[in-house]
């Protein structure tokens, strides 16, 4: 029988390590096919049950390096685990800086230094062997898998470097007696280590938390529910419930699954599926929605989806997949170290061959010499610092303006984004109900309306009654009312001084045969047109006056977009409002293009769709229903004043909440990819000029020898001309991004 199952992978540092994990999965007999994703850390794998045995995987995973997590508490607690690695990288790479730094000062500027040799081995030692260990382990594995990687030529260069100086340390006389000098290249050795352990720190940094959003997800859903039966009240845990039982919610607690209501009315926020800041009423017959939170009122509803159904669950599953199939950082990079690696390995074999078989005098210690030459010389420092640098320099340029971005992957897309989608509410508005107009007839005495109405909707549960209360004048003292009563839905209405005030909607006043006026049955449509939500209020039978309100656009956000499309970026709005409102929304700030009433998975859909056609795509919202799209566009923008889960799941946050954020993040994308692009191509060149140069190829034509410690010097000046280059990023003027 064929199986699916998810199964944790730690130990793995690079794009390569997945590939490598995979491609010992796929050998193993009963798995037919398997998906390692470096970004989670785990691997899919589609097996036979009866012929698969995953002990046997795990022992072959184990022998290239790293740990198939097959045992249930380890899947568990593989998220701490990859937390405690995190941890103990970090230590490693600090303790390694310190003590590579006074080796680095010196072998390059004190090299006469009384025992200075010494102290450099004493220094360099625990650098290597027990803060870089894991490089000389992990090479030590691919070699017996008959695989290289990034670790294999660290492993390598460092260890040649190290090897040949602590010989030069102990025994100077034996080079001495030849006639040359005993160089040593500890720094070489202590800097490569650290710069390496630094650059691994970052990533693991960045892969950190990923599955916090879903936790949060995961935590939107009670653990238990009142389940009501043979008018008994029973609190039993969520899974419990099946489809036809009658589940209680009390007034502000969280819906805990899908469900039509059977008895009672209340407003329920579910701002977490349509991000729209309105509680929405809720009666016999209508839905309601795990994760949802209940306002003032009880109800009971008739449980329709058990846990493992529900949209809220089905949003989790989305968001876990979309984020599972984001690419790895650094794919690139990997990529052609994947053939630069065997190259240069291959390329100082060749080296010390032809030395040592060339016939001239001391031909295998120059052979030895131009090998380790070609090893130290190619170490991947400049091009391990290529990217992590200008991330460093770029992030920390992001968070000194306000925006907080999570990886490198992030800055490489914000550079190719071409279409840029914003959600409505939170995001391109401020995301909370105001009075936007107020129409009174003229022949009523409007201050004595206000504080009458700023009254009434303070007794009121409705969620506008609040944004009406507070628009006229909420310091008012609560004026004496009787007979007050609440229509769900519909209005409320009270007595003052024997006289009957009523505000709600226009269909209700009308049914309590309250006259309502042609212009302001006009004026009320006008203000539909635009998009608000309209609340009329009456005195006795007479209408008296009208309430538009509506969610207020951000200041900044119609001059945000217009540089977002100076850009030659195309901004589309999706929102679950209504489609007058929308449209409002979207004249009001430049937009052509808007959907509306969207759900999210119909935002997931949408960008999908986008994605088919080639689009890179840039999703900005501020809610837990944006975090399905924010996860599956190209790049994810959360506002800072949203949900939690939002930023969780998104790679850039602007803290500020403004729009204006969005076309700084995307300009600093760009100087900051192209200056990584800057760095790789020195890195590289510097390689493709050195290696040879270092191998020997100028010494038949003019005589000359690259020297190992010149080469070591080389090195460091590549990684110095590289993290220079990063910091010029910091220094960029400001107003151009």
């Amino acid at each position: 029988m064929m199986k699916t199952i998810e199964v944790p992978v730690s130990g793995m540092s690079c794009a390569a390590c997945a590939v490598s994990v995979e491609s010992t999965l796929k050998q193993t007999p009963g798995i037919q096919s398997a998906q390692v994703n470096y970004a989670t850390q785990s691997a899919t794998l589609v097996l036979d049950e009866a012929k698969t045995d995953l002990n046997q995987a795990k022992k072959n995973v184990h022998e290239i390096g790293y740990e198939l997590l097959i045992e249930l508490h380890e899947k568990e607690n593989v998220e701490e685990l990859q937390k405690l690695a995190h941890r103990q990288l970090r230590k490693n790479t600090i303790a390694a800086g310190i003590l590579a730094f006074p080796v680095f000062i010196i072998g390059m500027f004190w090299m006469s230094l009384p025992y200075g040799n010494w102290i450099m081995w004493v220094l360099t030692t625990p650098v290597l062997f027990i803060f870089g260990r894991t490089f000389f382990i992990n090479a030590y594995k691919q070699s017996k898998a008959k695989k290289a990687n990034m670790d294999t030529l660290v492993a390598l260069s460092t260890g040649i470097a190290y090897g040949y100086s602590t010989f030069n340390t102990f025994f100077p006389q034996w080079l001495e007696a030849r006639g040359l000098d005993p160089h040593v290249y500890f720094e070489t050795a202590a800097v490569i280590v650290f710069f390496i352990l630094l650059g691994r720190m970052l990533e693991s940094g960045a892969k950190a938390g990923t599955s916090e959003a879903l936790k949060k997800l995961i935590g939107l859903q009670p653990k238990e529910l009142t389940l009501v039966k043979d008018g008994k009240e029973m609190l039993v845990p969520v899974s419990e419930a099946g489809t036809g039982d009658i589940v209680l919610v009390k007034p502000g607690q969280k819906i805990p699954l899908d469900g039509m209501v059977t008895e009672g009315e209340s407003f329920v926020d579910e701002s977490m599926l349509s991000g729209e800041p309105i509680p929405v009423t809720k009666q016999p017959g209508d839905e309601v929605f795990a994760g949802t939170i209940n306002q003032k009122g009880s109800f009971q509803f008739s449980v329709s989806k058990t846990a493992a159904d529900t949209l809220l669950a089905s949003i989790i599953t989305r968001v876990k997949q979309a984020q599972g199939s984001k690419a790895p950082i650094q794919k690139m990079v990997d990529k052609v170290t994947a053939v630069f690696v065997p190259a240069v390995l291959v390329v100082a074999l060749i080296t010390f061959l032809v030395w040592a078989f060339s016939g001239i005098d001391d031909a295998a210690l120059r052979g030895m010499l131009s090998a380790i030459t070609v090893l130290v010389i190619a170490c991947p420092c400049a091009l391990g610092l290529a990217t992590p640098t200008a991330i460093m320099v770029g992030i920390g340029k992001a968070a000194s303006m306000g925006i907080l971005i999570k990886d490198a992957e992030s800055l490489e897309t914000g550079k190719k984004t071409d279409v840029l989608l914003l959600d409505k509410t939170g995001t391109i508005t401020m995301g909370k109900p105001k009075v936007k107009e107020v129409i009174w007839q003229k022949e009523v005495d409007d201050n004595k309306l206000q504080s009458v109405f700023q009254a009434l909707e303070s007794r009121s549960e409705h969620p506008l009654a609040t944004a009406i209360a507070q628009h006229f004048n909420p310091s008012k003292s609560r004026l004496p009312f009787t007979n007050f009563q609440s229509a769900t839905g519909k209005g409320v209405q009270a007595v003052h001084e024997g006289i009957t005030y009523r505000i709600g909607t226009l269909k209700w006043l009308k049914s309590e045969g309250i006259m309502v006026q042609e212009s302001f049955i006009q004026a009320g449509e006008k203000m539909l047109e635009n998009g608000d939500i309209v609340v009329y209020m009456a005195e006795e039978k007479t209408l008296v006056g009208m309430v538009g309100i509506a969610d207020q656009v951000r200041e900044d956000s119609r001059e945000a977009i217009a540089s977002i499309q100076k850009m030659g970026i195309a901004v589309h709005m999706l929102t679950g409002d209504q489609e007058k409102t929308a449209a409002a929304v979207a004249a009001a700030v430049g937009i052509k293009k808007f959907q509306s009433g969207m759900l999210p998975q119909d935002k997931g859909k949408y960008i999908q769709a986008l994605k088919k056609q080639g689009h890179v795509v840039a999703m900005a919202g501020d809610g837990i229903n944006d975090s399905e799209a924010l996860v599956l566009a190209d790049l994810g923008i959360a506002m800072g004043a949203g949900t939690d889960i939002a930023m969780e799941t998104a790679k850039a946050t602007l803290m500020h909440s403004s729009l204006m954020d969005i076309p700084k993040l995307l300009q600093l994308s760009k100087d900051t990819v192209s200056t990584i692009r800057q760095n790789l191509f020195w890195a590289f060149i510097y390689n493709v000029i050195g290696i040879p140069l270092a191998a020997g190829v100028l010494y038949p034509v003019s005589g000359f020898l690259l020297n190992p410690m010149i080469a070591g010097a080389a090195m460091a000046l590549s990684s110095v001309s590289v993290v220079s280059n990063s910091l010029r990023l910091k220094f960029k003027n400001q107003t151009k991004i």
